[in-house]
């Protein structure tokens, strides 16, 4: 580390602790040459996540354009913007716990899978765009394996 008033780079560690809840180590420094102390941050570098689309491209993951998608299938549904943002928000942590570059349809799967928690109009409308319907017939199949999912078994 390069002292900020002098260049020179010996110094020493004074003080160190936790910061920005745990996120990052703060250290205070205090330079060899001119002993003038001042305070670093080291933090984790985030890997970034890679999308291989269906085209092959390859492009960094961007929660964005997920929250987004769910945005646009939420339209008009009495769901909050933190709910999709928390959405948007574990589709990416999951897939980072997959720990490899993902498929774009891995992302589609999983967005759809967490909607479908969240509101079933919703989903239907993802699956829509995502699985691109092209008639009545789609929605039917996909409603029919929606309610075969999530419908309690009766008993007689």
């Amino acid at each position: 580390m390069r002292c900020p008033f002098c260049a020179a780079d010996d110094d020493r560690v004074v003080d160190s602790r936790l910061a920005d809840d745990g996120d990052a180590i703060r250290r205070r420094r205090e330079c060899a040459a001119c002993h003038q102390r001042y305070t670093t941050f080291e933090r984790v570098e985030e890997v970034g996540l890679i999308v291989i689309k269906r085209s092959g491209d390859r492009e960094a993951f961007d929660r964005d354009k997920i929250f987004r998608g769910i945005q646009a299938a939420c339209k008009n549904r009495p769901v909050d913007d933190e709910v999709m943002a928390g959405v948007a928000l574990a589709v990416e942590e999951s897939m980072r716990l997959l720990n490899r570059d993902v498929t774009s349809e891995e992302v589609g799967m999983a967005t759809l899978e967490a909607l479908r928690e969240v509101d079933e109009v919703a989903y239907v409308r993802f699956a829509s765009v995502y699985k691109g319907f092209e008639g009545t017939e789609d929605f039917a199949r996909e409603i029919g394996m929606l309610v075969k999912t999530t419908a309690p078994k009766l008993r007689g």
